[in-house]
């Protein structure tokens, strides 16, 4: 019994390895992509709390480098207009629990009140839901902390005009690119993509069940960038459609926005296919040609990804794609059984999906798989 149970571990092990080395992955991504924004919004805080110790005056200016900090943030999607928001609900919050906090004291009347005038004078101000969020949340702050306002009535009030204003200032001077962070993710989507192929591919030729559930682990666990790039698009192609500066960069939006849906209808395939790739395997049915198909179908979606992520010309990735149709007649696997035809099925399915990623229409990719 020791020794099932023993190489139960080991897959165990194996498998939270593979999710480790994906986390990992996707953990540097992220550290890559927040390292500038998040040094930026650093350096603001820092120059707002100089400015409102040094220049004001003031004793304890803890709103100013707050205020920076919650209108920048760590992303690099710094649109004026939503730190604009964060900025004037920080600033509107912060005056109206001062004037509450003055006047009224604390308590759990006062609370509400803040609560109830502040979100209703930022809905009155502005249709933006994080300043009518932010309002109430700093109004809350001053009302609900038992501190005196050491730097008079107005104190902390004009820290958190003192941190809105570097944060519009960063937001301003920092060059803007709306289609920057939906680019990084399409590339790290893709490459998320190739590199499951290329377990599936390996896991079919080496006829290894273990990799093949390695390669479902993969799919199963890279869900959140796809999740995240549709996110981004969505909302970059809104701030194209109302900021006369960016609506040169709707057409690619567009296409990316496209690409994004068809990634993830093409990850959802792989998964199936790495489920029935499993079956297979397991029942002792193994094919090279298979193998290699799935192969080309990795190089096709790791230079589609860095075709999208460079904002390049997608006809190389649609031209490998193109190549790899021909591998994929069902008819020419008949020796290895049901279950590859299913998977070379399945496999077509996933390739009409990278192909109108490409840039195809659903007719030119079906066209090109028609017998």
């Amino acid at each position: 019994m020791s020794e099932p149970r023993a190489g139960s571990e080991r897959l165990d092990l194996r498998r939270l390895l593979v999710l480790v080395r994906q986390r990992l992955r996707g953990g540097r991504r992220r550290v890559r992509a927040a390292a500038v924004p998040v040094v930026t919004a650093a350096v603001a805080a820092g120059l707002a709390w100089a400015v409102a110790f040094y220049v004001l005056g003031h004793s304890q200016p803890f709103f100013a480098p707050v205020a920076a900090w919650v209108c920048l943030g760590f992303s690099a999607d710094r649109e004026v207009r939503k730190v604009a928001e964060l900025a004037i609900g920080v600033s509107l919050g912060v005056a109206l629990g001062e004037l509450v906090a003055y006047f009224l004291r604390t308590g759990v009347f006062q609370i509400m009140f803040v609560i109830v005038v502040g979100a209703l004078l930022a809905r009155f101000v502005d249709r933006g839901q994080m300043l009518t969020i932010q309002a109430g949340v700093q109004g809350i702050v001053i009302v609900a902390l038992p501190v005196a306002a050491i730097d008079g009535p107005t104190g902390r009030w004009t820290d958190a005009l003192v941190g809105g204003s570097f944060a519009l200032l960063v937001a301003v001077l920092t060059p803007h690119d709306a289609r920057r962070r939906a680019r990084q993710l399409a590339g790290a989507s893709l490459s998320d993509l190739s590199q499951m192929l290329e377990t599936l591919a390996k896991g079919l030729r080496d006829g290894d069940p273990e990799r093949m559930r390695d390669a479902l682990a993969l799919g199963r666990s890279t869900q959140g960038s796809l999740d995240d790039w549709a996110s981004v698009v969505r909302n970059a192609l809104q701030s194209a459609r109302i900021s006369p500066a960016a609506r040169s960069y709707l057409p690619e939006l567009s296409r990316l926005q496209r690409a994004s849906t068809l990634a993830d209808r093409a990850m959802r395939n792989a998964r199936v296919i790495a489920r029935r790739g499993h079956a297979a395997v397991e029942q002792g049915v193994a094919d090279d040609r298979v193998a290699d198909a799935l192969d080309a179908l990795a190089v096709a979606a790791r230079r589609l990804g860095e075709a999208l992520g460079a904002g390049r010309n997608t006809a190389d990735a649609a031209q490998v794609l193109a190549l790899v149709t021909s591998e994929l007649d069902p008819d020419d696997v008949q020796s290895g059984g049901w279950q590859l035809q299913t998977l070379v099925i399945l496999m077509r399915s996933l390739t009409i999906d990278l192909l109108q990623a490409a840039g195809l229409s659903a007719e030119e990719a079906n066209h090109l798989l028609d017998p």
